[in-house]
């Protein structure tokens, strides 16, 4: 009976030490195929935030186009950081037409984030690539979404076409084999 005891224990840890570094696999895996976009607000004021989702909205309508045939998180990475001076001017032009006086900072870097769940998507606490725009201080609360795989960059435009993550990885699967 000690022995079934024992070896029933060992079952159980060799189990939890399977399923903790597939989850710990997966959250890394996710890390490294995300690129995530964070608008930050200059303050927390209602007029901040309001004015972080306009800039956003023109942001959006800005990168769309360059985004939406990206097949790979690199390709989509070499776009956007190509665009930062762009993404700044659109920023800047909302800005001015919205009557404040700061300015846009854009930059595509690493940051840690924790974890988030957007329309049924969860991406885990860590470190990911992000296009990061600071408006003003960058300070307030942040509005934030998924460049790539396109998650809010699919709908923007009739020419976009919708896609699938679950597909993309099926099919990634398939054609690795």
């Amino acid at each position: 009976m000690k022995k079934i005891c024992i070896t029933f224990c060992v079952l159980l840890i060799l189990i939890a030490t399977v399923l903790t570094a597939t989850q710990i696999s997966s959250a890394q895996q996710a890390e490294s195929e995300y690129l995530r976009i964070h608008v930050r607000a200059n303050s927390n004021s209602d007029f901040d935030q309001q004015i972080k989702y306009k800039v956003k909205d023109e942001v959006v309508q800005f990168i769309t186009p360059y985004v939406a045939e990206c097949t790979t998180k690199e390709r989509a990475m070499g776009i956007i950081g190509g665009l930062t001076d762009e993404i700044e001017d659109v920023c800047d032009g909302a800005l001015a037409r919205l009557g404040v006086s700061y300015t846009a900072r854009a930059e595509v870097r690493r940051e840690y984030f924790p974890t988030r769940v957007y329309d049924g998507a969860t991406l885990e606490a860590g470190e990911y690539d992000a296009l990061i725009i600071e408006l003003g201080e960058g300070t307030g609360d942040n509005w934030w979404c998924v460049i790539y795989p396109p998650l809010c960059f699919t709908a923007a435009s009739a020419d976009v076409k919708y896609r699938s993550l679950i597909q993309d990885i099926i099919d990634k699967f398939f054609m690795q084999g």
